[in-house]
C-alpha cells in the first residue's frame, strides 16, 4: 500500500478541461439521439437505433454522478449544476441521490455490511437474485414517475411523507431495504432544489403529454432509454464486485479491494457497458478520489510499477461476461456449501 499511494499521487488531479467537453458531448449526442427517436415512426429501426444511441450517449452522461459524489465538496459547482439539469433531473436521479449513499459505500466499516446500500450478498448464495435484480431494470421507471409526479407534491402537503420519502425513496442504492440516514454534511446542499426542480419538471412533461402538447412518444422513448440505461448499468454493477461478504460484517481496506473487480479489457463493449472509468472499480476503491480520466493511466501505473503485483492483478477479469460467469459461479457454490451443511447437520 506505501508503494500504491506513492504511485497514486501522480494521477489525483482532476482536470475540468477533460470533464466539461466529455460530458457535454456525450449529452449533445444523447439528446440529439433522444429528438430523433421521438419524431421517427413508432417501433421503426430508425427509431430503435437512435434510442439505442441515445441510451448509451446519455449512460456515459449520467454515470458522471460518480465523479460528482467524489469530487470535494463545493467544487465543480457549475459542472454540478449543467449535470443535474441535463443528465439527473431528466431521469429523475439527482446528484443528491447518490453524494451521500456513495460515500458510505466507501465509508470504512461500512462496505459489504447491512448498512451499505451499493452492496447485495449476490456472490453469497441464491444466484437467481441476480436475475432479479437486472429485471427490475424495466420496473423502475414507472415507480421514479410516481416518486417524483405524485409522492413528492403530496408531501409538500403530508409532512411525515417528508421523512419516509428521504428514508426510502431518495437513494440511488442497489439494495432496496436501504434506509437512508439522516441529513448530513456529506450530503448535497441542494437537495431541496433538485427534488423540487425534478418534480416540476416531471410534472410539466407528464402534463404537456396529457395536454397534447408533447408528443407519447416523449415518454414512450424516455422509458426505453431510462430502462436501457438502468439494464446496462445493472450489468455493470453486477461486474464490479465479487460480493462475497453476508450479514452485518465488517471488512479491512484490503478485503474490500480484494473483493472488487477491474475488467481492463479495452474492447468497446466493456467501455460501453462501464464508461467513465469504472472498468477499474477496484483500482478505484483502492483509491477513491482518482478522477475517472486517470484510472486507466493508475491501472497500467500499478500493474507494471508494484514490486509485487500478484494481489492487484487478482481482481481482474477478461471482460464483463467473464465477471458475470465468475459472480454465478460464486454463488451456486455459496448454495452448495450451505446445502452440504445442512445435510451434515441432519445426519
Amino acid at each position: 500500500m506505501a508503494e500504491a499511494r506513492l504511485i497514486a499521487r501522480r494521477f489525483a488531479e482532476p482536470d475540468p478541461k477533460i470533464y466539461w467537453p466529455d460530458f457535454l458531448v456525450s449529452a449533445a449526442i444523447g439528446w440529439s439521439a433522444f429528438a430523433g427517436a421521438v419524431l421517427s415512426a413508432p417501433f421503426s429501426l430508425a427509431q430503435i437505433a437512435l434510442t439505442l444511441v441515445a441510451s448509451f450517449a446519455l449512460f456515459r452522461a449520467v454515470l458522471f454522478t460518480h465523479e460528482l459524489a467524489h469530487l470535494k465538496k463545493g467544487s465543480f459547482g457549475t459542472f454540478r449544476f449543467v449535470w443535474n439539469i441535463l443528465a439527473g433531473m431528466p431521469f429523475l436521479i439527482p446528484s443528491y441521490s447518490y453524494t451521500g449513499v456513495h460515500i458510505d459505500h466507501h465509508r470504512p466499516g461500512v462496505y459489504g455490511s447491512t448498512r451499505d446500500g451499493e452492496y447485495v450478498s449476490f456472490g453469497a448464495g441464491r444466484p437467481w437474485r441476480t436475475v432479479g435484480y437486472v429485471l427490475l431494470s424495466f420496473i423502475l421507471p414507472p415507480l421514479l414517475l410516481v416518486r417524483f409526479v405524485v409522492l413528492t407534491p403530496l408531501s409538500w402537503v403530508v409532512r411525515p411523507l417528508r421523512k419516509v420519502i428521504w428514508r426510502r425513496m431518495s437513494s440511488l442504492a442497489i439494495d432496496l431495504t436501504y434506509d437512508r440516514h439522516p441529513q448530513n454534511k456529506d450530503d448535497d446542499d441542494t437537495w431541496l432544489a433538485q427534488e423540487t426542480a425534478t418534480s416540476l419538471l416531471a410534472i410539466g412533461v407528464v402534463a404537456g403529454v396529457v395536454a397534447g402538447f408533447l408528443p407519447l412518444a416523449v415518454l414512450g422513448v424516455w422509458y426505453a432509454t431510462t430502462a436501457t440505461i438502468l439494464f446496462v448499468n445493472s450489468i455493470r454493477t453486477l461486474g464490479a464486485h465479487a460480493y462475497r461478504y453476508s450479514g452485518d460484517v465488517t471488512v479491512s481496506k484490503t478485503e474490500e479491494f480484494l473483493d472488487s473487480i477491474n475488467v481492463p479489457s479495452e474492447d468497446l463493449l466493456s467501455k460501453l457497458i462501464a464508461p467513465v472509468g469504472l472498468r477499474f472499480h477496484a483500482t478505484h476503491h483502492l483509491f477513491p478520489a482518482t478522477p475517472y480520466h486517470n484510472l486507466p493511466k493508475l491501472h497500467a501505473a500499478l500493474a507494471s510499477e508494484l514490486s509485487d503485483t500478484a494481489a492487484y492483478l487478482s481482481t481482474g477479469r477478461r471482460s464483463f461476461a467473464h465477471a458475470l460467469a465468475t459472480l454465478w459461479k460464486d454463488a451456486m457454490e455459496a448454495d452448495a456449501r450451505r446445502g452440504d451443511k445442512g445435510r451434515l447437520a441432519a445426519e
